[in-house]
């Protein structure tokens, strides 16, 4: 099995930064969180309350990333012999998951809020949805610069933007309305936000599922692989060839190379190892190296 300890101690580092950074943004989140409810719940607006799920589904999506970081760091074990890597591809699973809940709970109310609109005070509104702007501007800066390089961070960071932008809404709709005078305002804003959320929450859980299913990572040609693989030295082809996800950044290949006559085994397999891992984004190789096709799957 091929493997880098630079590459894991950078991993490693990268990932201890991370899990600081994203404890400070929880720390910022869920104490405007419990602000943004109790203004909600005090001023009857669907908007903030609207933000507030949105920023609930932060808060979780937050825990859930930290526990996933921190048991992904616990070592493999006989019963997991790849460690806890999948946890962090549960959570954000999850966070799909309560974005897509979220969405729909507010857009069900929202139907509710058309029919019986609600008056709702535009000056309290727009103070409070100010300040969460600034907390969520925060935010997605401290987890910008990781957010590629992680599923669950990448969701973590879509949500706080995604709050951002959503604030901003409740910013207009809340300047609008004292405006007006329009309580629906506050409404179409909770509808604005809904219908952000759910095409970027549904992308999430394709990604997660497309892993979970362990379909071939999208940065990874399978036939572009599979022909560099058989220009190796020594080896006739390349067949039962399967690369799959463990983690964000943590791509697996296992395969079956057939040699040609007179190759040696041990110089083809050093050397498919390192075509493997300098061509490609993947760090775990396994192949099985063979002196004839074992018979059905010999175009796998």
């Amino acid at each position: 099995m091929a493997h880098s300890d630079g590459h894991d101690h950078d991993h490693a580092h990268a990932h201890q930064a991370s899990r600081r950074r994203l404890s400070l943004v929880l720390a910022l989140t869920g104490a405007f969180l419990v602000v943004e409810v109790t203004a909600g719940i005090a001023t009857g607006s669907l908007a903030l309350l609207a933000d507030a799920g949105h920023m609930l589904t932060d808060v979780a999506g937050l825990v859930l990333a930290l526990l996933a970081m921190k048991l992904a760091e616990r070592p493999p074990s006989p019963r997991r012999t790849f460690g806890y890597h999948r946890a962090e591809i549960l959570a954000a699973l999850i966070n799909a998951v309560l974005l897509l809940g979220v969405a729909g709970y507010i857009l069900r109310e929202a139907w509710d809020r058309f029919r019986e609109p609600h008056a709702v005070p535009s000056g309290t509104v727009l103070v409070v949805a100010a300040v969460g702007l600034v907390v969520n501007v925060a935010g997605a800066l401290l987890i910008r610069a990781s957010s590629q390089a992680s599923l669950n961070l990448r969701g973590a960071y879509n949500e706080v933007v995604a709050d951002a932008l959503s604030s901003i809404g409740v910013i207009v709709g809340a300047i609008v309305m004292g405006l007006t005078g329009w309580p629906q305002v506050d409404t179409l804003v909770a509808v604005a936000i809904a219908l952000f959320v759910l095409p970027r929450s549904w992308s999430l859980l394709r990604e997660t599922l497309h892993v979970l299913l362990e379909g071939t990572p999208r940065e990874v040609d399978l036939a572009l692989l599979r022909s560099t693989m058989e220009d190796v030295s020594g080896v006739k082809t390349i067949h039962d060839l399967h690369v799959w996800t463990l983690t964000s950044g943590v791509h697996a290949l296992s395969a079956h190379a057939i040699l040609q006559e007179g190759a040696t085994p041990g110089q083809v397999l050093g050397d498919l190892r390192k075509r493997v891992t300098a061509g490609f984004p993947i760090s775990h190789v396994t192949v099985q190296l063979e002196e004839r096709c074992c018979g059905e799957h010999a175009h796998a």
